[in-house]
């Protein structure tokens, strides 16, 4: 099974809480705060391993949740840090937030890692609050959130050379000839449900990656047969290898077989089109394939390289291998999409920052306020309510970013009730 498109849901661990604690040593008068702060929460990271060639795991696990931060202790002990969370995957591998749309990551070397969901800050232990005119403060953090969220992960294969064209043509004939791969091969459409990989070297030694990518049909790029699952893994490829079945076996023409799988190309991506390509004219041991050979010739228009072989009698193999070699020599290595230029946004890795509404005030139907958004959520989770201090503190911070006053703009009068997360709240004026 070869699985090329999975979401999951990642989230980064939470800092540790901080302590209120004060020294009581003897000897020591007027001792003072002494509540360490929490450890940081680990976050969670993706590293490329070579030896992945699916996103098979991740059909079993959907959850990576990293740990929390150790929290802060007495003697001003402040709490471990997590370690980082480490989830592999295969190169190739492209990291899109399922909400935003926006790329997190674009993994494709050994070893290259990104972090996906960042965890949180400890929360600060009471001798950070001690001021002179509050020495002793009864006052401590939780521990920040870490980052949740969903994400798609998307492969694409690091193949330099992807073999196209219409099922039962022979690509997994000649892959299974020219390289150690061992696709699977029978007469019927579609054998080959999943992208095959194989390492070629030509005669000169020089090697390169080639993908037998599943059959295209017409229609593909809307998704007819396996559709965008092919196409998602030629974006890739430097050298687009177009095998045409010259003998004509299932009753179709050479030519309109061409036009056809190129057409495909172009509507799902007109950067395909820019890719070189080598035409492959196989079954050349058969009847009639010279014939039709010729007429394709006096057909075709663009200037491709034609290569006549035989992957069954593998004539004609020795010289394609070296044409491939050469042209992947010289073709640079495509930016993405067309789309991405356009727009500016290239996959690489960038820190992608989610913009934060400070909050959000609406009104339920039974008359409650309901105060939402990033800013005060986290900082509602970042109180302990079981101090008065913190309460204190909390209610000074609501008021500094407006929100009792945008409360009473909406017409909030006291006794009303106010509703932020879970939680509800009388609202004094």
């Amino acid at each position: 099974m070869f699985v090329d498109q999975v979401k999951i849901y990642v989230k980064g661990g939470d800092g540790g809480n901080g302590m209120v604690a004060f020294r009581r040593e003897k000897y020591v008068p007027k001792g003072g705060p002494a509540g360490g702060d929490g450890g940081k929460g680990a976050n969670v990271v993706f590293v490329v391993e070579e030896g992945l060639r699916t996103l098979m795991d991740f059909r079993y696990q959907r959850h990576f949740k990293a740990d929390r931060g150790e929290h802060g202790m007495s003697k001003n002990q402040h709490g471990r840090n997590s370690k980082d969370m480490i989830v592999k995957v295969p190169p190739g591998t492209v990291v899109t937030d399922a909400e935003t749309q926006e790329v997190i990551a674009d993994l494709t070397e050994h070893g290259q890692t990104a972090i996906i969901a960042k965890g949180g800050r400890g929360g600060r232990g009471n001798t950070r609050f001690a001021t002179p005119a509050n020495p002793a403060p009864e006052l401590s953090e939780h521990g920040e959130p870490g980052q949740e969220r969903d994400i798609v992960l998307e492969l694409k294969l690091l193949a330099d050379v992807g073999l196209v064209g219409f099922p039962s043509v022979g690509k997994s004939t000649l892959l299974s000839v020219v390289s150690a791969a061992r696709p699977k091969i029978a007469e019927y459409h579609f054998t080959t449900i999943a992208p095959n990989l194989g390492m070629v070297e030509t005669e000169d030694s020089r090697s390169f990656v080639m993908a037998d990518l599943p059959g295209l049909i017409e229609g593909a790029h809307s998704g007819v047969g396996l559709g965008h699952q092919f196409l998602r893994h030629i974006e890739r490829t430097r050298v687009i290898v177009h095998v045409i079945d010259m003998a004509a076996m299932e009753g179709r023409d050479p030519y309109t077989d061409y036009v056809t799988i190129n057409k495909e190309l172009q509507e799902y991506n007109l950067r395909l089109t820019e890719r070189p390509q080598i035409i492959v004219a196989n079954k050349m041991d058969m009847p009639d394939a010279e014939e039709n050979l010729q007429r394709f010739k006096e057909q075709l228009e663009e200037d491709h390289p034609i290569f006549p072989i035989s992957a069954v009698t593998r004539s004609g193999l020795r010289d394609l291998l070296f044409a491939i070699a050469d042209k992947i020599e010289e073709t640079p290595e495509f930016p993405l999409s067309h789309e991405e230029e356009d727009t500016g946004v290239h996959r690489v890795l960038y820190k992608h920052e989610v913009e934060e509404t400070e909050f959000v005030i609406t009104r339920d139907s039974s008359g409650t306020f309901i105060v939402s958004g990033n800013a005060v959520e986290k900082l509602f989770k970042m109180t302990d309510f079981s101090r008065d201090e913190s309460v204190r503190r909390f209610a000074r911070q609501l008021r500094g970013m407006g929100v009792d006053e945008a409360l009473r703009e909406k017409g909030a009068e006291d006794g009303d009730i106010v509703k932020l997360m879970d939680y509800e709240f009388e609202f004094i004026d």
